[in-house]
């Protein structure tokens, strides 16, 4: 897996999130993942649902993920942008 792929498969599975996924080796990574979906939702389901959303490749095509995730109004905040 690369990260294009972590992207879609985070994207199709928590529609209407946009994510944004890095990686240097393609074995550890980095992910922002924004979305409405988040609004009210503390960071552990945020993050929980992230995890759902790659399944098993966790632990196997993906050996480490660093995870942020915001709702748009907290990045826009964060970093004065949008989501896309």
């Amino acid at each position: 897996m690369d990260s294009n792929d972590i992207k879609q498969l985070i994207e199709t599975k928590l529609p209407g999130v946009a994510a944004l996924v890095e990686s240097d080796d393609n074995v550890h990574f980095a992910a922002i993942v924004i979305g409405t979906l988040f609004n009210g939702m503390p960071p552990l389901k945020r993050h929980q649902a992230v995890y759902q959303a790659l399944g098993d490749k966790v632990g196997r095509e993906i050996h480490a993920l660093s995870l942020q995730t915001h709702t748009p109004a907290e990045w826009e905040e964060k970093t004065g942008t949008g989501t896309r």
